[in-house]
């Protein structure tokens, strides 16, 4: 098909599934652009309740009237099969699906420049923010050198619950699941995992490498509001970040709890926001914020990029043919770590609780695991 989209006044799209994403895109279609048409809809054979619906695959990538496939369906299989087969058939592809990115980034990327189509990740971090296009237009010019950030908002609404209430993190999380904000089974967000697929994402398009997987993760399940107490009483409280490094050829990522100054933008975010910040050669430290999440804050950031697609107005490419070496010693802390006994190397910070100085995320980790082995409970966050 002719790849070519400047020329097209009417752009069919098809949606892979019809969630809260899903129903978010079409809305702001539907409502907010001319140029654009939902011409057909993945579903399942017992959800077909519209006429664009089908549950036929095959239906989309052999419409040769289809440019764009829009993937939200989540999840690592069948998503990896469609977007692979949809770039294959020459059809543009808009994803907001962290997980298969993290998982498939380089493959879809490769596939994408055989095909001469292109891939578009936004809302796949940072929901709403244009965080991904943000480090695109940087590194036009710029270095990324660094970045971290805010990228989960069910575990910040858990923390500034737990602060503005008093609350416990049990308490917290059941009102989050209650509200929405947290899925019947939360491990993705508490344990970290979705932010380091947004993590691994956002390393690959601002150092240009197809990021290392196996990188240090915590989360903050163990997170009390004695903890919270313990910071709060030094001027720190707790976020959980994402974040990387990158210099002389090398570069390191991490994902774990930080213990921040009160002062910083980043304590003061409130609710299920984010605050996702880089830092590059000559434009220095940009901030961007907003909310990370939701039907309408992520379908925005899908609809922006099928108008870039449609329009002409960006097309992504990501070879990662750069070749920096993951090196963990680039990312080093001083770590506090509650447990009830005291790790190898540490030394006292307050009662049950240890400072463990300047060492690597992944060393911290390590020492956490060893913890976790006698004190299930124990926590670590590492000091800003």
């Amino acid at each position: 098909m002719d790849t070519d989209l400047k020329d097209w006044t009417n752009m069919k799209i098809a949606l892979l599934g019809y969630g809260t994403v899903g129903r978010g895109v079409d809305k702001i279609i539907g409502e907010r652009v001319d140029d654009v048409e939902v011409s057909r809809i993945l579903e399942l054979p017992d959800r077909l309740s519209d006429p664009r619906m089908t549950s036929e695959y095959e239906d989309i990538v052999s419409d040769p009237e289809i440019g764009i496939v829009v993937e939200c369906m989540g999840g690592i299989e069948p998503a990896h099969a469609f977007i692979m087969r949809a770039l294959e058939a020459g059809k543009h592809v808009v994803t907001s699906n962290k997980a298969v990115v993290a998982a498939h980034f380089a493959e879809f990327a490769a596939c994408a420049l055989e095909h001469g189509v292109s891939l578009f990740i936004e809302a796949s971090v940072g929901g709403g923010i244009p965080w991904i296009a943000g480090i695109e237009k940087a590194r036009r010019v710029d270095e990324v050198t660094s970045f971290s950030g805010i990228m989960n908002g069910t575990t910040n609404y858990i923390v500034y619950a737990m602060l503005k209430d008093g609350a416990d993190f049990g308490e917290v999380l059941a009102e989050a699941q209650s509200l929405g904000y947290a899925e019947r089974d939360p491990s993705a967000d508490i344990d970290g995992i979705d932010v380091k697929n947004k993590t691994i994402i956002t390393a690959s398009v601002a150092f240009d490498v197809a990021c290392e997987k196996d990188i240090p993760v915590s989360g903050i399940r163990n997170l009390t509001k004695a903890d919270l107490d313990l910071f709060g009483e030094r001027g720190l409280t707790v976020k959980l970040l994402g974040r990387g490094v990158q210099q002389d050829g090398r570069y390191a990522v991490a994902v774990e709890p930080v213990a921040v100054p009160l002062e910083s933008l980043e304590a003061n975010v409130p609710g299920n926001f984010n605050l996702v910040t880089l830092d590059a050669t000559t434009v220095g430290e940009l901030k961007f914020y907003g909310q990370g999440a939701g039907s309408l804050p992520t379908g925005n950031a899908i609809v922006q990029d099928v108008l870039d697609c449609v329009r002409g107005t960006r097309a992504p490419e990501y070879d990662f043919s750069r070749g920096l070496a993951y090196e963990p010693e680039l990312l080093r802390a001083s770590y506090v770590i509650r447990a009830a006994q005291a790790p190898a190397g540490s030394e006292p910070y307050a009662e049950g609780a240890w400072l463990v100085r300047d060492v690597t995320a992944a060393d911290a980790r390590a020492l956490l695991d060893e913890a976790l082995k006698t004190d299930p409970a124990a926590f670590m966050a590492a000091l800003a």
